[in-house]
């Protein structure tokens, strides 16, 4: 997608919205910027999608329409106007301004889209191709598997509820108290006999009608949204501490080696000296005297026996 686009979460805060094109039933999510686009759809046996920046759209557009001259922000507000009732389920109420098909060749899907622009036709194609498991697992199987968890837990607190509730009654009848309608009498809750006629009741009916898998309605939308987002401000809180770690970090790193040159060389020269003699205490008694001595002794002649040979090799090596 083009640099000034959307970020890798903006279609994920988009929702699955089930569409009709060509007697085709799909899951869609799309999320149209500036001069790009990026659309999701399945069947729930396979998720295509396609990503389009500002210069592919000139190319293909110029392809589609020949006598087309115009930049892509001039024509691209009107595709998105025409292509987004079509995308969200809404042409079929309010009737759509485009013409649009659906086909599907070799495990790929191709939308034709014929609308008029400034009294011309105005052709467009999106060609989705099966999208990568890792867009597939991000914008579906993990929202999806977090939304049953979450379903989960609330089934699991609403049936904890219940049992109190039932207990409250109890003692309610236990101190004489009586219903004043038979009519509101319920059986007492218990969560292995709800659990398997609830299944022996919903299963088969879910089994048997295909399109129920194609539906999302608006209480799961809210659900997968509330999901999303919040996965969405996990991720920027981290990011912002990350960035405050980074701040709070050292901002030069040449002083420590400066600083601490002394310290490498006298604990390089009591190391050579340990190694000489065995023991580190001798090494510092003779580094702390050696200066006093050199003072006090002439020069020796043989090169080998100059102590300050060693320092200014260590001073070199350090400091160039």
């Amino acid at each position: 997608m083009e640099a000034g686009g959307a970020s890798p979460d903006a279609l994920l805060q988009r929702p699955w919205l089930p569409v009709s094109i060509s007697g085709c039933r799909l899951l869609a999510k799309s999320w149209f910027g500036e001069a790009s686009y990026h659309v999701l759809l399945t069947d729930m046996h396979c998720v295509w999608e396609e990503r389009m920046d500002s210069a592919s759209i000139q190319k293909r557009a110029q392809e589609l329409n020949r006598r087309l001259r115009a930049p892509v922000n001039a024509f691209f507000s009107h595709l998105c106007e025409v292509v987004q009732p079509s995308l969200t389920g809404s042409n079929q109420r309010q009737g759509g301004k485009a013409q649009i098909s659906l086909t599907r060749q070799e495990g790929n899907i191709s939308m034709k889209l014929k609308s008029e622009l400034a009294g011309l036709p105005f052709y467009w194609e999106f060609h989705c191709t099966p999208a990568p498991v890792t867009v597939v697992c991000v914008q579906l199987v993990r929202p999806l598997l977090a939304m049953s968890h979450l379903l989960q837990r609330q089934v699991q607190q609403l049936g904890g509820l219940l049992v109190r509730k039932d207990a409250e009654i109890q003692d309610y009848r236990e101190n004489g108290a009586t219903l004043s309608r038979e009519r509101l009498q319920t059986d007492v809750f218990e969560e292995q006999t709800h659990r398997e006629d609830f299944m022996a009741e919903t299963l088969p009916l879910l089994c048997s009608e295909q399109h129920d898998a194609l539906s999302f309605d608006g209480d799961l939308q809210h659900l997968y949204a509330a999901i999303t987002g919040h996965r969405n401000t996990r991720k920027r809180k981290l990011s912002e501490e990350r960035c405050v770690e980074d701040d709070q970090l050292p901002a030069g790193e040449p002083d420590p080696p400066l600083n601490l040159g002394g310290s490498v060389r006298s604990g390089q020269g009591e190391a050579g000296e340990q190694n000489q003699n065995g023991q580190v205490d001798a090494a510092g008694a003779k580094m702390a005297d050696r200066p006093s001595v050199q003072q006090s002794l002439p020069a020796p002649s043989d090169p080998a026996e100059r102590p300050s040979s060693k320092p200014k090799k260590k001073k070199v090596g350090l400091f160039r």
